[in-house]
């Protein structure tokens, strides 16, 4: 659904255009400021600055080098329905029992955890679900064509690969399962797929290591061999439309009589509007502004391997009934692991991919591992599973664009077009009610 959006006028710069650059006061003037430089906050500061917006984008980091350098590489034109908690009581029970690799918790955290962990829980309640899935399935239906997008115009396509991927079952009971509810979503949500059998999966991997129960290859979703080299490529486009980068603490972002301030290494900073998309940080700003969103984190963990042999995996592939995930990534054979519930800066705990690694290793072919040590990155989640995109409630040209979960990679590009559209009265792509922040 498309709808006009009550903002600045579409192209109308807020600000004259001598104040885009440093003034005599001794700070730099923007149209918007926009804190984080992951995929999120790099999409939105390039459809900002294509819309005629002067935008400087803020980070500590340099572009992608948080949860954007370390997922799975999926665009998933299929995950209409977002990774819910489970009800059925085999799982919960084994998740309780906290050892597998698909989730693991730490106990210090989960007093801090539960009420978000319960809003979660009733969230994921089938028809819950399903009627948040409705709402969520926009975005998703637009994540590939608004990559692609984004990608021909920075030079990226080589990043994308249009195969799909696959998930493959080891247990017939479950495979049917995964059947039927792959045909409700391709009846429900148009999205394609091909069922395979054993000897498909075969045929399809021929290097796994074990024989398959089945498995479904899913077709509409495109993959991504370098996530970090993706969110650089867009990072660069953003700079070549004009666009600015600096480093800065997001935490000094402070109001002003026209707007905003934000000190960075290139001096205090000042825009009219400022955009957040600092990811599982984002609390870390909208907190001193009054805003106590629901907001928790998933942690997952990866590391790269060789390929033993002549071994060629063609097609991400989740390995379903163990709980972890194989993708031929520019660096190797990526494996990642599911979820981890701890607190956003406790210290590394990669257990669930030492649980993985001997199952994965009997799998497929794996060789030596390339990374010195295991990445961690943290997924900043709503226990509704959506994102939160649109203006503050309570405060003149703030925006939010955060918490996408497990699909950030997914979503970054239409996120930051919606938002973009959003913020100069254009029309929109999809309806924006069902992010709107004020909903928590």
């Amino acid at each position: 659904m498309k709808r006009e959006y009550e903002g600045s006028a579409k192209g109308e710069s807020p600000l004259s255009p001598e104040s885009h650059n440093k003034t005599g006061q001794g700070f730099m003037r923007k149209d918007v400021i926009v804190l984080g430089a992951g995929i999120v906050g790099v999409s939105i500061a390039v459809h900002l600055q294509k819309r005629g917006r002067s935008v400087l984008l803020v980070d500590k980091r340099k572009p992608g080098e948080e949860t954007s350098f370390g997922n799975a590489g999926l665009i998933q034109r299929e995950g209409v329905y977002p990774y819910g908690f489970p009800h059925d009581f085999g799982a919960l029970l084994r998740y309780a029992l906290n050892n597998t690799i698909d989730a693991h918790y730490h106990w210090s955290a989960i007093p801090k955890l539960a009420p978000f962990l319960w809003q979660y829980w009733m969230h994921s309640r089938p028809a819950q679900h399903k009627a948040i899935a409705r709402m969520y399935a926009p975005l998703i239906e637009n994540s590939v064509t608004e990559h692609m997008a984004l990608a021909e115009e920075s030079g990226s396509t080589h990043l994308i690969r249009q195969t799909g991927w696959l998930k493959v079952f080891r247990d017939e009971k479950t495979r049917d399962a995964q059947f039927s509810d792959a045909e409700a979503v391709r009846r429900d949500f148009g999205v394609n797929f091909t069922a395979l059998d054993t000897k498909g999966v075969a045929e399809s991997e021929p290097h796994l290591k074990v024989e398959t129960k089945g498995g479904i290859h899913w077709t509409d979703p495109a993959t991504v061999s370098d996530p970090h080299l993706l969110t650089m490529g867009y990072a660069t486009l953003f700079e070549r439309l004009g666009g600015e980068l600096a480093a800065g603490d997001a935490r000094t972002l402070e109001e002003t009589a026209t707007g905003w301030r934000v000190q960075t290494e290139k001096g205090p900073v000042e825009a009219r509007e400022v955009v957040v998309a600092l990811g599982p940080w984002a609390d870390e700003v909208t907190k001193p502004l009054g805003y106590n969103f629901p907001l928790a984190v998933k942690r997952g963990y990866h590391m790269h391997y060789k390929p033993e042999g002549n071994a060629v995996l063609n097609k991400p592939t989740l390995d379903f009934d163990r709980g972890y995930f194989l993708a031929p990534m520019v660096k190797g054979i990526r494996l990642t692991t599911g979820a981890e519930f701890a607190n956003r800066d406790a210290p590394k705990s990669p257990v669930q991919l030492q649980r993985a690694e001997p199952i994965a290793r009997e799998f497929f072919p794996l060789g030596e591992r390339v990374d010195p040590e295991p990445w961690m990155g943290t997924r900043p989640c709503t226990p509704d599973m959506m994102p939160i995109i649109g203006r503050a409630p309570r405060h003149k040209n703030l925006w939010f664009g955060f918490g996408h979960a497990h699909h950030g990679l997914t979503l970054g590009p239409v996120t930051g077009r919606l938002l973009a559209e959003m913020m100069t009265g254009e029309q929109t792509i999809v309806d924006p009610k069902p992010y709107r922040p004020e909903r928590f």
